[in-house]
């Protein structure tokens, strides 16, 4: 169970992990020790997993495609979703895995450099396996917001996507 004081550490690490523990420590009156303690423990309790950024491939005009795959699935005997979602978690496509309610059972979030290659991950990597009944792909035109962090500014409109015939 986290501490109030706990919850708010994370929260501003979860907001910018650039800060330093004196920074934070200013924020909320811990102390620079105690700061560096909790962190070095989180990361070896695997509660933090991971520092990362936020990129606007947009604004790079790099080629980079997101697609959401959610998939309907045979589970295996004894062993539910777990397996699969493991044997996801190896390829390097992709990004995310999650079990899901509704009416598909694993939700994935898979990158790409173009559609015909998130196509063709699709067509030879997944669909072979024996334990996917059902797959809906659906590629993310736009992001308009990601982790808390709004792309566009309501003075800074996006650029209107063209559709060709």
């Amino acid at each position: 169970m986290l501490s109030e004081d706990d919850r708010r550490l994370l929260h501003l690490l979860s907001q910018d992990c650039r800060m330093t523990p004196e920074e934070i420590s200013i924020q909320t009156g811990l102390t620079p020790d105690y700061i560096n303690k909790k962190i070095k423990q989180w990361e070896k309790d695997k509660v933090i997993l991971k520092y990362s950024i936020l990129v606007n491939y947009e604004q790079l005009e790099e080629d980079k495609v997101t697609a959401q795959i959610d998939l309907k699935v045979a589970p295996q005997r004894g062993q539910g979703y777990d397996k699969i979602a493991q044997r996801f978690q190896k390829f390097p496509e992709i990004k995310s895995v999650y079990l899901m309610s509704g009416d598909f059972d694993l939700s994935l979030l898979v990158e790409g450099k173009n559609m015909h290659g998130i196509a063709q991950f699709v067509s030879d990597k997944l669909s072979p396996l024996d334990f996917i009944e059902t797959t809906s792909t659906r590629f993310i035109l736009r992001r308009y917001k990601q982790d808390g962090i709004e792309f566009y500014g309501e003075e800074e409109r996006p650029k209107r996507l063209m559709i060709t015939p």
